[in-house]
């Protein structure tokens, strides 16, 4: 299978592979995603994100490491995924990381973190995070942390701004050559970082507002501006950001607002984010092999050459631009 998918969030190392007590691993595992299920589904590269459990969702999952910590532990089992996958997985920190993999038959890995809570409004931890190899970072997921506020249904919540060590943060990734991620971002935090970052952002795993209700996901004003700003959205295959209160991904309802974000943000914002192993939705294209399926469905309305930009060329664009 050819090389050309780049997606932008999965949840597998955190959710599926650290906390199993080397039960589960990349190479054989049952979940949307595994080395087998990567090559067979023409992977290039895979953004593997490294989830921070707090709160009630802590709770429910048996976490109890503070969230720095936290880190250090899926960090540690993700280094051993590298190492125990050498031969067809490499860590890709910048576009030429990414080149040479391609070249060498690998497919690449690029570490994030979502939610920025380890960081706990100390900048030597971005920095740190930043040598161990992460190249994005979601600024929150559902709760307030030292850099902002997450999406809420609560409109003061909201609407409120990313702190002063949120705006620090944007200077120094921008700096360092990292990527802003606004997915679980307030909308205020959103407009925060349309005026502030001096490079292109995007939203690693998020769907259109207008299209579903939902306060994850972003409104047609968000889209263009992060469309002008030349970020990408990677495109969310959980049902509940596609259609409210819906249970089931069908092909379709990701097509539905693959051509929305193309109309709203442009067709150089469009890629995939599909939150593999982080999401519940029953799925009509089952896991990362059935990425084709979805490219089938987008032929009638993308030539060719626009599809190759959605599956990798927009990411790629975007990677180069901004990643060191």
């Amino acid at each position: 299978m050819e090389m050309r998918f780049i997606d932008t969030h999965c949840d597998t190392m955190g959710e599926c592979i650290a906390r199993s007590e080397g039960k589960v691993t990349l190479r054989n595992n049952p979940g949307h995603i595994n080395m087998e299920k990567l090559i067979k589904g023409g992977a290039m590269a895979e953004f593997f994100a490294i989830f921070i459990p707090t709160h009630d969702s802590g709770a429910s999952k048996g976490v109890t490491l503070p969230p720095y910590d936290y880190f250090q532990f899926v960090y540690k089992a993700y280094l051993k995924e590298l190492e125990a996958n050498k031969d067809v997985l490499a860590p890709a920190c910048n576009y030429d990381d990414i080149m040479a993999n391609k070249a060498a038959g690998k497919v690449s890995s690029v570490l994030t973190v979502e939610d920025g809570v380890p960081l706990e409004g100390k900048m030597e931890r971005l920095e740190e995070f930043y040598q161990k190899g992460v190249r994005l970072i979601s600024f929150t997921w559902n709760y307030e942390n030292s850099l902002g506020f997450p999406n809420s249904k609560d409109p003061e919540i909201m609407n409120r701004g990313l702190k002063q060590f949120g705006l620090d943060c944007i200077a120094r990734m921008n700096e360092l050559g990292m990527l802003v991620d606004v997915s679980h971002l307030s909308d205020g935090g959103f407009w925060d970082v349309v005026k502030h970052s001096k490079k292109p952002f995007m939203a690693s795993h998020s769907c259109c507002r207008a299209l579903c209700n939902h306060t994850r996901n972003l409104t047609d004003e968000m889209l263009h501006a992060l469309g002008e700003k030349g970020g990408v959205v990677g495109i969310n295959f959980a049902s509940q950001f596609l259609n409210e209160g819906a249970e089931y991904t069908d092909i379709q309802s990701v097509v539905r607002h693959m051509l929305h974000i193309r109309d709203k943000a442009g067709l150089d914002a469009l890629g995939f984010g599909s939150d593999f192993d982080g999401i519940t939705s029953t799925l009509e294209f089952k896991d990362y092999t059935g990425l084709s399926l979805i490219v089938d469905a987008l032929k009638p309305h993308f030539t060719d050459d626009e599809i190759d930009k959605i599956c990798n060329g927009n990411m790629l664009r975007l990677i180069r631009d901004t990643l060191k």
